[in-house]
């Protein structure tokens, strides 16, 4: 089927919530030739030096070029190809810019994606990433030592910078989504050995439809299946929450893996090692919770490309609004004013 634009996909969340995991896993699934990836640290306006001598985070909207952003989700949404600044997290330098085309999917992660009215209009599916400090700490120390050539201790102070700019920018972009991903350890298990047994809650909010699997959890599925789904409030809106516990059993994973690959007539299922993968420290190991969040997310998504409807375009206003906000001049066309 011929789409009139890309399905767009925004995933926020603070540094080492987990965002190129997930990403990576809806690739697999999708097909990485229909998946066009845009991450929004690309738009930080200074390298770690310039970051580091301005005493500023790549949290604050002002170290990054959010109107470009802007527009660029603009071009994506209307299927339109970018010109994208590019960063190197390995050096922490800026580098060549690089031509991107939008396939059928346009997933967008990073820290600032639902900062602006502007960006969130752009996105059939928001989703935000919100595990509690501590892992996310973890997380962090153990991919900027092993990637990004930080020492732990560099890490820790680096954080303790980003303390208020998290808590001002990072956080409230929350509210703005239409499904909010927390994966939490186990009551009393370490942080550093709970990967692959860490449970996961997904906030699943009326604000996009969601699969009805409802079916899976009447009566003869008991809360010691190790998933349940029930009705709550988030916000003080009401919203589902479907809980998995890290240590849900095979048969479980099973049945619910199954029951979203229904919905999903388009695509072939996966074998169970060719999703839900992220890596610790190097190695590659697999989750089960999180096989199933990048499988439920892949259902948003082909849920849109599968609207028989046409896609509606969000109103083209990041262009018209500079023009608006724009000193009020004339612009003179080889020495004439345009029209005369």
């Amino acid at each position: 089927m011929s789409r009139q634009r890309p399905i767009v996909l925004g995933i926020v969340g603070d540094s080492a919530a987990g965002k190129s995991t997930i990403s990576r896993g809806l690739a697999n699934i999708l097909g990485p030739e229909r998946v066009t990836h845009l991450c929004t640290d690309d738009y930080h306006k200074y390298d770690r030096r310039e970051r580091a001598h301005n005493q500023i985070t790549p949290l604050h909207p002002d170290c990054n070029y959010l109107d470009v952003l802007e527009l660029h989700l603009e071009r994506l949404h209307y299927g339109q190809p970018i010109l994208k600044p590019v960063y190197d997290h390995s050096t922490g330098s800026l580098v060549r810019p690089e031509y991107v085309q939008p396939r059928e999917f346009v997933i967008v992660e990073g820290l600032l994606g639902f900062s602006t009215p502007v960006m969130r209009q752009f996105y059939d599916v928001k989703v935000f990433l919100d595990p509690p400090e501590d892992l996310r700490k973890v997380w962090k120390i153990k991919r900027d030592t092993t990637q990004r050539g930080y020492t732990a201790e560099q890490v820790l102070a680096e954080l303790e910078k980003r303390v208020s700019d998290s808590r001002d920018f990072i956080r409230p972009q929350r509210a703005h989504a239409d499904i909010v991903v927390r994966f939490h350890p186990p009551e009393g298990a370490p942080l550093e050995q709970a990967g692959p047994n860490l449970n996961v809650r997904l906030v699943l909010r009326p604000t996009i439809p969601h699969p009805d699997l409802s079916y899976l959890f009447d009566g003869a599925h008991r809360p010691a299946s190790g998933i349940r789904l029930e009705l709550g409030r988030d916000g003080g809106r009401p919203a589902d929450f479907l809980d998995i516990c890290g240590d849900v059993t095979p048969e479980h994973v099973a049945e619910l893996e199954d029951a979203i690959w229904h919905h999903l007539p388009d695509l072939r299922p996966l074998r169970a090692d060719q999703f839900g993968e992220y890596q610790d420290r190097g190695e590659a190991r697999h989750s089960d919770p999180l096989a199933l969040t990048q499988l439920l997310l892949t259902y948003h998504l082909l849920r849109k490309y599968g609207d028989t409807a046409p896609l509606p375009f969000a109103p083209p206003v990041a262009a018209l609004s500079r023009l608006q906000s724009a000193p009020n001049r004339s612009i003179r066309v080889g020495g004439a004013l345009p029209g005369r």
